[in-house]
């Protein structure tokens, strides 16, 4: 496979899944917000409760046994050691197969047990609709790992689009169809969420199919280690990693059992009027979430070909890989999340135009989800960046510390009538926060050649405030100059506008200040005409 596919650079690999990524969230928004608007706040919670505890097992699952096949995969073959990449995939099919099978039988035969436990009997049915996905998406993960350890994207890449357009083309129809024969709202969450569980089945086969067509029949003189002790590396490497992402779905989880709890026993609400409020702050969620999910092609693409790096010894071009994956999330998330932050609630007014007052009500989360935004997506990169190192431990604890921050501050804020759901963002950005600081000092402390972080950043935040300022005041130049007109018009054009400027406004920023390097984008298809085009140095 590796010799019959040319082998992309860690920015074509990025830009592949990048692609894919943006593919897909086009598609997402195409589900998600008239999802949204069909379900209301109410079933909106029943979905994301069935959601988190989906992705749960799936964490525990796929989180980091995919990366630790994706780096020895990668290692494997810029050693030359075919037989040895053969052999681990043979080994790690059938551990993520046992994984995939117990998983699904949990989430299906104790969907009862597991909505009770979130303080949400409701959401049983959208459990019990997932379960089939925990399967399938477990085989999925071991095969893109192997995939995107030889630095081949494209799988991944279709695969994922083929997984949203079912999720679009099933689950909203039948979501929508369910309600409106009179179904209750658990029902049309179970409709929405089946069509993931149908993607992923027919995203496994394509990935089967693929694999099958471009098995590789070349020679090798290698003598790989024996299954077990395969099986014992990637172990080594996974379960570090697995606990470090897990920890934060388990505690996201334990989060939503602590905000519906203390809305309902702190203040006395009903498990419905709860449910309304946590819908608010999930509609504010999903924008924070579409925005860091970007993050993840550089961070699966970083891996393998830093780690390849390492095993060669070229820490040059290992900190190269790594200083070049800096200025990517900081040219995406700094102007995204203070982009959210500036126009919160006309964002989410413009998304939600058959929920509008839930959506005013979630502007204010959004406010401060914008800005956690930032470190929600600095967060996933330095993750990776210490697991690159061998330092898949330091993760697991900063993100047990930032939880910790999370659970206890929404425990006392959310409890507190006069904070009420507002605490739910307020401990989110101060989570996400603490696992940062902590993340970028280890960073710095490991890195061979220490990383300046005030080069790194301090031209996009610059240039991320100028084009924030220059957003919000077209928006409201704009609204002021349509008053008059229908409200929802002249929100959602001033809305655009702002963003549209916002756009221009930056992009000729990132020009003037020389944020990018040539060496950031030569690696692009066409980068050489485009480095040449923009006068990068």
């Amino acid at each position: 496979m590796a010799n019959s596919s040319k082998k992309q650079s860690f920015l074509g690999g990025a830009a592949i899944l990048a692609s894919a990524v943006a593919i897909v969230k086009i598609i997402g928004a195409f589900y998600k917000l008239p999802l949204n608007n069909i379900l209301g706040d109410v079933g909106k919670t029943y979905f994301q409760t069935a959601y988190e505890i989906y992705n749960v097992l799936l964490t525990i699952s796929t989180a980091g046994l995919p990366l630790a096949i994706s780096k020895l995969t990668s290692q494997a073959q810029a050693q030359g050691k075919e037989n040895e990449k053969r052999k681990l995939f043979r080994a790690a099919i059938w551990l993520f197969f046992g994984l995939g099978l117990v998983g699904s039988l949990l989430m299906f035969f104790g969907a009862q047990q597991l909505a009770v436990m979130q303080n949400n009997e409701m959401a049983a049915m959208p459990i019990r609709a997932l379960a089939p996905a925990v399967f399938c998406v477990c085989l999925l993960a071991c095969m893109r790992g192997y995939t995107q350890g030889q630095g081949i994207m494209a799988p991944t890449a279709i695969s994922q689009v083929l997984e949203a357009f079912c999720k679009l083309g099933i689950g909203l129809p039948l979501a929508w169809y369910l309600l409106h024969i009179g179904k209750s709202l658990d029902w049309g969450a179970a409709g929405a969420i089946f069509g993931v569980t149908v993607g992923t089945i027919l995203s496994m086969c394509f990935l089967v199919f693929y694999l099958m067509r471009h098995r590789e029949k070349t020679d090798a003189l290698d003598v790989p280690p024996s299954s077990g002790a395969l099986m014992r590396s990637i172990l080594a490497i996974g379960i570090p990693i697995t606990l470090s992402n897990s920890a934060m779905s388990i505690i996201t989880m334990i989060d939503t059992k602590i905000v519906l709890g203390r809305l309902q026993s702190g203040l006395g609400l009903t498990e419905v009027a709860a449910a309304a409020l946590k819908g608010q702050y999930s509609y504010a969620m999903d924008m924070l979430n579409m925005v860091s999910s970007f993050v993840y092609p550089v961070t699966m693409s970083l891996i393998p070909f830093a780690a390849a790096a390492l095993a060669q010894k070229d820490t040059r071009q290992a900190n190269q890989t790594i200083d070049t994956s800096f200025r990517l999330i900081a040219l995406l998330a700094l102007p995204a999340g203070i982009g959210l932050s500036v126009l919160s609630t006309p964002i989410m007014v413009l998304v939600l135009p058959a929920q509008r007052e839930g959506a005013l009500s979630a502007g204010p989360h959004l406010q401060i989800l914008g800005i956690a935004t930032i470190f929600v997506c600095l967060m996933i990169l330095t993750n990776a960046i210490l697991q690159t190192y061998g330092k898949e431990k330091l993760p697991i604890c900063t993100v047990i510390i930032g939880g910790l921050v999370k659970i206890v501050m929404n425990y006392v804020l959310v409890g507190n009538p006069d904070i009420n759901i507002h605490g739910a963002p307020i401990s989110t950005l101060c989570c996400y926060v603490t696992i940062v600081a902590l993340n970028l000092f280890f960073v710095w402390k490991y890195s061979p050649e220490k990383p300046h972080y005030l080069q790194l950043f301090a031209k996009p935040i610059l240039a991320s405030a100028l084009m924030g300022g220059s957003a919000w005041a077209i928006h409201g130049f704009t609204y002021r100059a349509l008053s008059g007109h229908s409200a929802y018009g002249a929100n959602a054009l001033a809305t655009l506008c702002g963003i549209g400027v916002g756009v221009v406004v930056y992009f000729i920023l990132v020009v003037l200040l020389r944020i990018l390097r040539a060496e950031d984008v030569e690696s692009l298809p066409k980068g050489k005409k485009i480095a040449k085009l923009l006068h990068l140095k």
